[in-house]
């Protein structure tokens, strides 16, 4: 009977420290705003926890910091963490509901999440409103569900007789509301294929006419596969009359919703920042937006509570520790592996990206003594910001190419100082005779990265450049 008691307190301590871990591993992965979302889930979850929404930065000198000195601030962290579990040997008693008697504890408040910006359905209901106002009901309910049947990138996804059975109209009431909302903005919002979207804009524009009517009605596959030469003969026109009608058509928007319901652009929010600092420079950890947690004084006593709620206590306790104890370990590997960037890459902290030299994660990994994947998560959506400007942390790790010349490893060279280079001479070359991958590769060579054909299509797929005949023009 022992021996069972025993074993089922070891497995279910060996699960309790198996989730923690899981845990530690979840939020070293995640981007500020992510975790700031599981913070205020957990807090409005765990009375144990008070929430601080002005956590003070981190910081540390990168230049001036040795291994040995690295290591005593993790001893002195890990020392922080064990005052944050004593805390656990205190326990009080939680209130249960919104009200709190004692008078003491501060009500619980947060910053909401910034609300989704404005979606399609938003724009459109707004020009519904003024399309269709008092005294036309009937018209505005068809409105109504037309909008609410458009996908994502502004198409209408059903019939217009399955429009006027749900609605109660005939298929002509049913289109004649379609084509209001056709003259909604955005332009060639309500299309029902990519002919119709791509004219509706053309015809706002004054330029669906001659050859560009003619490419957007017969010729959009065409198009896409750049058959200028193909079109011309079927047309009996120039190549570079066709070239200049496609040009036009590619201005229009074949996706006219897509720019809606996304959030808005704005500033990237860098978890590191690095500063001149004396000789050298400093690195800083930014909140992020994230708050600060810390155990809430209302949990001290339990004597002369029962032992359910003894127990209660101690599981918030315990979860709201390995919380806070996870989010400082995630800081503290965030930090490393930023100062090993900033010992490693000093000419990008003022050229940028293109003075980077080859790093992988296990280099870092090696030098922090971490796991390989440890660094990948702590790299994963964080952003550093350098005096030559921001970039993601990811950005900064690159296989190796090649070891150069003789095996030199000082020789070799990265992924990204190959793609900067495919793309300068792809930005230089005679757009009437574009170069051939074999050619690209040729003349990569000759600047020094030797790098096959197949791997010239991969890196030109990646920087969004399409292949020779696409890119010809007349």
């Amino acid at each position: 009977m022992e021996q069972s008691q025993a074993l089922s307190q070891t497995l279910s301590q060996h699960l309790a420290m198996t989730m923690k871990m899981q845990q530690a591993i979840k939020i070293l992965a995640l981007p500020a705003q992510e975790l700031r979302g599981l913070i205020e889930k957990e807090y409005l979850e765990n009375p144990a926890l008070e929430i601080d929404y002005d956590p003070a930065a981190l910081s540390f000198e990168a230049d001036t910091r040795t291994l040995d000195e690295r290591g005593q601030e993790e001893r002195a962290q890990a020392y922080r963490a064990e005052d944050i579990s004593a805390l656990a040997s205190y326990l009080g008693h939680p209130e249960r509901g919104d009200a709190w008697t004692d008078g003491e504890r501060e009500p619980r408040a947060f910053e909401p999440a910034r609300p989704a910006s404005r979606t399609l359905e938003d724009e459109l209901m707004e020009q519904v409103a003024f399309a269709f106002p008092e005294g036309h009901e009937q018209e505005k309910a068809v409105a109504t569900f037309l909008v609410g049947s458009l996908d994502g990138s502004g198409y209408l996804t059903v019939s217009l007789d399955e429009v006027a059975r749900v609605t109660k109209v005939t298929e002509e009431e049913a289109e004649h509301v379609l084509t209001v909302i056709q003259s909604f903005e955005p332009a060639g919002v309500g299309a029902r294929d990519l002919v119709e979207c791509l004219r509706i804009q053309a015809e706002r524009r004054g330029i669906y006419e001659g050859l560009v009517a003619c490419m957007i009605d017969k010729h959009l596959k065409d198009i896409a596969d750049n058959r200028i030469k193909e079109i011309a003969s079927a047309e009996g026109v120039r190549p570079a009359d066709v070239q200049m009608a496609v040009d036009i058509v590619r201005t229009l928007t074949p996706k006219p919703g897509a720019c809606y319901g996304c959030e808005e652009t704005g500033y990237i929010t860098p978890d590191v920042i690095v500063r001149p600092y004396g000789a050298g420079y400093r690195v800083e950890l930014t909140s992020g937006g994230v708050p600060g947690l810390h155990i809430s004084r209302l949990y001290q006593e339990a004597a002369g509570y029962d032992d359910e709620t003894q127990s209660y206590i101690r599981g918030r306790l315990n979860a709201a520790t390995w919380l806070i104890k996870n989010i400082e370990t995630r800081q503290g590997t965030i930090r490393r592996v930023a100062e090993e960037i900033v010992r490693r890459q000093r000419p990008v902290l003022t050229q940028g990206l293109a003075a980077l030299t080859p790093m992988t994660m296990q280099e870092v990994a090696d030098a922090i003594e971490v796991h390989e994947s440890t660094v990948s998560r702590a790299a994963q959506g964080k952003y550093i910001e350098l005096p030559s400007g921001i970039f993601p942390i990811k950005a900064f790790f690159t296989a190796n190419l090649a070891q150069g010349a003789a095996g030199h490893p000082d020789e070799a060279y990265g992924a990204t100082q190959v793609k900067d280079e495919l793309a300068a001479i792809i930005a230089a070359e005679d757009p009437k005779k574009p170069l051939s991958d074999a050619k690209l590769a040729k003349l990569l060579a000759e600047k020094g990265l030797e790098i096959s054909r197949r791997t010239v299509v991969k890196y030109r797929e990646q920087l969004g450049i399409a292949s020779s005949v696409k890119r010809k023009r007349y």
